[in-house]
């Protein structure tokens, strides 16, 4: 390697590095903002969670001394990472952006800003419909024992984030595939091919990430089967376009081509 390559290298080491180290100390700060913020956030969900017949029947507990802190930071860490995102994307995106063309730049920072959105649609998506209903499946399993349901606080919350936040993750599926098509990584063709293979991922990702029960894998599966579905035909719409694109530049350089040798003549 010559001394400029190395140059060029060590250039773009110190700038990742300089990039992930503000997007640390904003998951950080954002962290100690979340802590702070969290009691609120607490008392919200668990009187939205067991209202009603729930409020009455189950009563949430602290086992030990130290549940409360890891229930103030379950709360805190998953606004820090929703809070974060925006900065972390641009972080990424500006630092691929020299490689990329001027109209890949403006295509692919509109994700950003999509990404986000799907990360908190996920959550809401997770929080308003898949646990609920797992909640209550699981709590008449409970009832059919003749069992009464006596719960830790932390453990609840935990089966709770269990559950949603790996949702809001696989929300942005789309995003990732579409950025990836964008810069010619990906492209419908290859997505179809290996559907069989991409749906076998999903339903281990799937086991991997939520509580031990089929009700659960299934619940968090068939989103993430219809949101790859999703993101083939979203991939297919741009790859047309950049075969648009590809078709309209070369027609330009054969005219071009052509006029430059009609002026030789």
């Amino acid at each position: 390697m010559s001394g400029e390559e190395q140059k060029h290298w060590t250039e773009h080491l110190g700038e990742l590095r300089s990039r992930i180290l503000l997007t640390l100390a904003t998951f950080i700060i954002m962290l100690v903002v979340g802590f702070l913020f969290a009691q609120p956030m607490i008392h919200f969900m668990k009187e939205d969670l067991l209202q009603g017949s729930l409020e009455e029947t189950l009563q949430l507990h602290i086992f030990s001394p130290g549940e409360a802190l890891s229930i103030y930071m379950q709360f805190a860490f998953v606004a820090a990472v929703t809070f974060t995102l925006p900065i972390a994307l641009y972080q990424a995106w500006a630092f691929v952006r020299p490689g990329l063309t001027s109209r890949e730049q403006r295509a692919t920072l509109r994700y950003i800003p999509s990404a986000v959105l799907l990360f908190i649609v996920g959550l809401l998506f997770g929080y308003y419909w898949i646990f609920p209903f797992l909640l209550n499946f699981m709590f008449k399993l409970t009832a059919s024992l003749g069992a009464t349901e006596t719960y830790g606080m932390y453990e609840f919350f935990r089966f709770m984030f269990r559950v949603v936040f790996p949702i809001a993750v696989f929300f942005e599926m789309p995003v990732v595939i579409l950025f990836l098509t964008r810069i010619r990584l990906l492209n419908p063709h290859l997505l179809r091919k290996g559907r069989r293979f991409a749906y076998l991922i999903m339903v281990v990702l799937a086991a991997l990430v939520t509580p031990p029960d089929f009700v659960s894998n299934i619940l968090v599966t068939i989103p993430l089967i219809l949101l790859y579905e999703v993101s083939i035909w979203l991939s297919a719409r741009v790859y047309r376009r950049i075969e648009a694109e590809d078709e309209e530049r070369e027609r330009r350089w054969r005219e071009r081509e052509k006029a430059d040798t009609e002026d030789g003549w």
